[in-house]
């Protein structure tokens, strides 16, 4: 019995470094341990800068002063999508990327997506978070590349989860 603890508890703290880095940073924690410190160098991950931090209906309600800025925000996770993708004057290719709509922030009774701000996560971090629900609370950290359409789009350039949902009826 003690043998399956420890091997949960190193396996949940594998868990927890993907979640938190990505996985770029949990394939990059064994090249540290060895002896050569220049593959551990090629293999390091920059972090990624904190961006303004902003209310995303805010952005929705003026895109064009956060156009190229880094902006950051918490928000609920509503559903993955495809709304915005292979729009050629913002091109992010479906093959590449899948979008995220999240829930306005100025709704608390019920959900909203916010479906004017097109957010988009390239497929393999997308992937790592495939179990991801209505109601978790998530952190982005990204451009504001275009404001095609009069709407801000979102390049993801940090993702995490902050708080699963309760799944009190």
């Amino acid at each position: 019995m003690h043998k399956i603890f420890k091997y949960n508890k190193k396996l949940l703290t594998i868990l927890v470094i993907i979640s938190m880095f990505g996985f770029n940073a949990a394939i990059a924690a064994p090249a540290a341990t060895k002896s050569k410190p220049a593959a551990a160098s090629k293999t390091a991950v920059k972090p990624v800068p904190e961006g303004i931090k902003v209310d995303p209906v805010r952005v929705v309600d003026n895109p064009s002063f956060y156009l190229n800025k880094n902006i950051t925000f918490e928000a609920d996770f509503v559903a993955y999508t495809s709304l915005g993708l292979d729009y050629n004057p913002a091109l992010r290719s479906s093959s590449d990327y899948i979008g995220i709509l999240i829930g306005r922030t100025d709704v608390t009774d019920h959900v909203i997506p916010l479906s004017e701000m097109k957010i988009f996560l390239n497929r393999p971090e997308a992937e790592k978070h495939i179990d991801l629900e209505q109601g978790d609370k998530i952190k982005i950290t990204g451009t504001v590349f275009s404001n095609a359409l009069g709407d801000p789009w979102v390049d993801v350039k940090a993702f995490s989860v902050v708080k699963k949902a309760d799944k009190k009826k």
